[in-house]
């Protein structure tokens, strides 16, 4: 019996390519990239919607994968454009999310290593403020904020997965940093004043 040679290595189109015929192959995809959409979107909506939003995104990208455009060589665009459409299906449960972080107490117990202590303390001080301004930021401008922050997509990509102009992104993105920052009482809460 042969077996099929290892997936490791692979670019994300001739996963999505092997997968037409092949269809085990699209797991590796799946193990590539769940736990970064699982952070994204439990950040988003929670760890309870995460999972089964993950989930569903695969089902989707599974479904469309004859329709993959494979001049692209990474899907992390495609797949964040799928969970995001489906974050937006939750856009109620995600406003009281913020609005559940703003009222929440800024302190809280920080499990990290010791280099990013001073970050996470100063991040969950700001915690309060910043879900504030993510809960009135219009949801076009939240997701190419969180695509960018959290997704860690280039402009590029942001916009591909979205299906909009690379100047687009970057002027919901203008607009969504200035608001954050004025909630912010205009400073970056990561950089030490001197």
């Amino acid at each position: 019996m042969m077996t099929a040679p290892p997936t490791t290595g692979t670019c994300d189109h001739d996963l999505v390519r092997e997968s037409w015929t092949r269809p085990e192959a699209f797991a590796a995809l799946f193990d590539r990239y769940a736990g970064m959409l699982y952070r994204y979107v439990s950040r988003r909506l929670g760890p309870e919607a995460a999972e089964d939003l993950v989930g569903e995104t695969f089902l989707i990208a599974f479904d469309r994968r004859r329709r993959y455009d494979l001049a692209y060589t990474d899907a992390r665009p495609w797949l964040f454009g799928i969970v995001t459409k489906l974050v937006s299906r939750h856009h109620r449960i995600e406003a009281a999310r913020y609005r559940a972080l703003q009222r929440s107490p800024g302190n809280g117990v920080v499990d990290s290593p010791a280099d990013r202590v001073a970050a996470e303390v100063t991040a969950l001080a700001c915690r309060p403020a910043l879900a504030g301004a993510l809960a009135g930021l219009p949801a076009r401008d939240r997701d190419v904020l969180l695509l960018i922050a959290w997704g860690d997509l280039s402009y590029e990509e942001a916009a591909r997965s979205l299906g909009i102009p690379v100047g687009t992104v970057r002027s919901r993105l203008n607009r969504a940093r200035r608001k954050v920052r004025a909630a912010l009482g205009e400073t970056n809460p990561m950089h030490e004043e001197e």
